[in-house]
């Protein structure tokens, strides 16, 4: 049986753990080679996982793995990442923009230093990653950009909760949709993937809080999502601001109890930027 990934080149940032850790071994297992980026490339005291980890999991899926270490922030670490994917592979069929940085801050409360960070690492990434992916993307029969952003929702309740985290994820889709335009001509699928319910992750558990854990679905709903819109063809799927859930009901899946993280958990949680 063919898989819907076989032979694919998959480049996932923040792929150390959560929701890039998921993708990964999802699109290993769907016979992609996998480039596992993160800045996780040794064992951190209280949050399991590396690149080095995630790539044993690819390889004993029977999966290809390159784990590089990677600074989003820093130009010239992307440079080096992609061009150890030229010499590995030659060309690239996707990247996901997975790495991210969350502060639910107020625009009154927020240090300038720590808005600095998150829009590196969430807004600034995306046109960094991909504008260097170009050249890689560009040899691919298949290629796609999908960056984990939310869609636009200008609610006055979110824009007045924590706005400068709400630019920077915004920011993220307007490129996203403005890229899919422009590279349209290109043949080159960009889209953004956001869960309807928070995703039981580290990131949740710290930033959001530990008892939002059991109302929370598993990080492979998010994984199941971007898998199927990676191996649609390009010309099929641009320009779009998905759901995990909406997406996948439209590809005819209608079983998500799997999903829960715990099944006696009660009423799931909206994430962040959805109404209902």
């Amino acid at each position: 049986m063919t898989k819907p990934l076989n032979d694919r080149v998959v480049l996932i940032t923040g792929a150390s753990r959560g929701i890039g850790r998921q993708i990964a071994l999802t699109a290993a297992e769907q016979g992609a080679a996998v480039v596992i980026a993160a800045k996780s490339d040794t064992a951190h005291a209280k949050l399991p996982g590396t690149i080095h980890s995630v790539a044993e999991e690819v390889r004993q899926r029977g999966g290809k793995a390159l784990p590089l270490r990677l600074d989003v922030r820093d130009d010239q670490s992307i440079d080096a990442m992609m061009r150890a994917v030229d010499n590995e592979f030659g060309r690239l069929d996707a990247l996901v923009n997975n790495a991210g940085a969350i502060r639910l801050e107020g625009a009154a409360d927020l240090e300038m230093k720590r808005f600095d960070l998150i829009h590196m690492i969430n807004t600034r990434a995306v046109l960094a990653c991909t504008k260097a992916a170009l050249p890689l993307l560009e040899r691919s029969d298949t290629p796609h950009v999908l960056s984990l952003a939310p869609p636009l929702n200008l609610s006055p309740d979110w824009l007045g909760r924590y706005a400068p985290y709400t630019v920077t994820k915004y920011g993220m889709t307007l490129l996203s949709l403005g890229m899919a335009e422009e590279f349209r001509g290109r043949r080159i699928a960009v889209n953004t993937l956001w869960p309807r319910t928070t995703i039981a992750t580290a990131a949740v558990e710290f930033e959001v809080g530990a008892d939002y854990l059991a109302r929370s679905r598993t990080p492979q709903i998010v994984a199941d999502a971007a898998c199927r819109i990676l191996s649609t063809p390009p010309t099929e799927l641009t320009g779009q601001s998905l759901v995990d859930e909406t997406y996948l009901r439209s590809c005819g899946v209608t079983e998500f109890d799997i999903y829960r993280h715990d099944p006696a958990g009660g009423d799931l949680a909206l994430d962040l930027f959805i109404d209902a």
